[in-house]
């Protein structure tokens, strides 16, 4: 460990598994210190969770652990070491560049959980990086992922931002900035891939009963004449993909950069690179400045989820069995659970949206049918369902509906087949119209918001951060002092690019 960074006072209650792991997995590096370290917000709910005391985050002590100029004792201070697929493309080493694991902790709710500065300098994995964050990705994985876990997706979450009083170059000087990000792990697809592509058995068996010990404890104590560990493994993960993705097309959320080494194990949102959120509804929809191809466009994540988690498949194939085509035919009858798993998450979501309770064998061509008119019309995604929990209760709220479609009659034939099903349910119009309301949120992260919260930030007004971070925290709840946060953007306020910040 570096001596530029001293120990610190403050007391946290680490327990570090994965730092107890062989060296290979990991590689120690103490954070480096920055000038001038100022603290932007810290997440007082979350630091509670987690049995941290907020005021002490706050406090000139907390502040210099936030930016990485103080070590906490019993620290782990590590970088881990993965692989991964990018755009498609294998990368034999990767590696938390910019990273460093703190250490784990376990919340006031039982749950372990890593505790990750982002920014904190360069590591071995850095690979010429200069292993810091600028101020604006910084907010915008704090307000989106934020966002996310009070949408009810699963997520890694932002304890704090800190400034450093460094400037970070990337296309111009501008402001750095540390992220504390808190995870369920930091394990990933690209983990095991880096271990595969060294031919380290040893490393993945050890790899597999970790994670499954860790995120799918009962799985791990299944019957060993079943299954064996990866077996069980590569299930728990490709339910936990089908079940995250189907929440993300719910939102309208594209991720932006669905590389291996950015799918969690534990089947969380991890790294709010080029992310953003559907305002109009557009299956091909694609944010990220470096996607040329749309390979990782809104509509296609589902399918890029598979091809992810048959990455991960071969990793676990030496696990398997002996025989490799045995180990091929288990993985890939474990494979082809994942189209049934997110059909039927995805049924469940899209069903809640529209007020249904029961299953019906026509909701699938119901859902189809919505999202195409939506699509040729270029309706707002967000507004639309959240408008639809009204009409849901009140016919006469149609017209409305009706009039955010270029074609108002393709609502109002779609509206018809609409009510009729609504027919078959048992609920009454207002129970109908509240439970919509639970699942069709008011606000989201808005583009455009988030870009204007961050110039404000870069110029050193915070106030419209704080604001868009306060009603995303309750983003299904009617704030009428705030409505102007759920508009869609006008022509000039539309984002038609964002960038991973690196």
């Amino acid at each position: 460990m570096s001596v530029a960074n001293r120990i610190s006072t403050m007391t946290i209650a680490f327990d570090n598994t994965y730092a107890r792991l062989p060296a290979r997995f990991y590689a120690r590096i103490a954070p480096t210190r920055v000038r001038e370290p100022r603290i932007v917000k810290v997440n007082y709910p979350l630091a509670e969770l987690l049995g941290l005391d907020p005021a002490l985050l706050c406090s000139p002590e907390g502040v210099q652990i936030l930016a990485g100029n103080a070590v906490p004792e019993g620290a782990a201070s590590i970088a881990l070491a993965y692989a991964g697929h990018q755009f498609g493309g294998f990368v034999h080493q990767l590696g938390d560049g910019r990273a460093i694991l703190l250490g784990e902790v376990v919340g006031a709710d039982g749950g372990r959980r890593d505790i990750q500065l982002k920014g904190s300098g360069r590591t071995p994995f850095s690979r010429g990086g200069d292993g810091r964050a600028a101020l604006g990705p910084v907010l915008r994985e704090y307000i989106v992922s934020e966002a996310m876990a009070a949408l009810g997706v699963p997520t890694t979450r932002a304890l704090a931002a800190a400034t450093t009083g460094e400037p970070v170059v990337r296309e111009e000087l501008l402001p750095g900035a540390v992220l504390t990000r808190v995870a369920a792990s930091h394990l990933r697809v690209g983990t095991f891939e880096f271990f595969a592509a060294r031919d380290d058995r040893e490393a993945l068996a050890i790899l597999t009963s970790y994670a499954l010990a860790r995120h799918f404890p009962r799985e791990a104590s299944g019957d060993p004449e079943y299954q064996n560990d990866a077996l069980r493994l590569l299930e728990c993960v490709v339910d936990a993909q089908a079940s995250l993705v189907a929440r993300w097309l719910g939102v309208g959320f594209v991720h932006g950069v669905m590389n291996t080494d950015n799918t969690s194990i534990s089947g969380e949102t991890i790294d709010y690179g080029p992310c953003a959120f559907l305002d109009e509804y557009d299956p091909k929809k694609k944010f990220s400045s470096i996607d040329h191809g749309g390979r990782y466009a809104f509509g296609n994540q589902p399918r890029i989820a598979l091809w992810n988690l048959a990455r991960f498949a071969e990793t676990l194939l030496p696990l398997m069995a002996d025989d490799t085509e045995q180990a091929a035919r288990l993985a890939t009858a474990r494979l082809d659970r994942f189209s049934v798993r997110f059909d039927a998450a995805y049924a469940r979501v899209m069903r809640a949206k529209l007020g249904l309770a029961l299953e019906d064998d026509n909701d699938a061509v119901l859902v189809a049918d919505l999202l195409e008119r939506l699509a040729s019309n270029h309706v707002d995604y967000a507004v639309f369902f959240r408008a639809l929990c009204t009409a849901a209760e009140d016919v006469s709220a149609d017209e409305g509906l009706a009039s955010l479609f270029e074609q108002p009659g393709a609502f109002h034939t779609w509206a018809e087949v609409w009510r009729r099903r609504l027919l078959k349910e048992e609920l009454t119009p207002q129970a109908r119209a509240s439970a919509m309301r639970r699942v069709n949120p008011a606000f989201i992260p808005r583009n455009h918001r988030i870009e204007q919260a961050i110039v404000a930030a870069v110029d050193g007004n915070f106030e419209p951060f704080e604001t868009l971070v306060n009603v995303l925290a309750r983003p299904y709840d009617d704030q009428p002092n705030f409505a102007y946060l759920a508009d869609p953007p006008l022509p000039d306020e539309r984002v038609c690019a964002t960038f991973c910040g690196t």
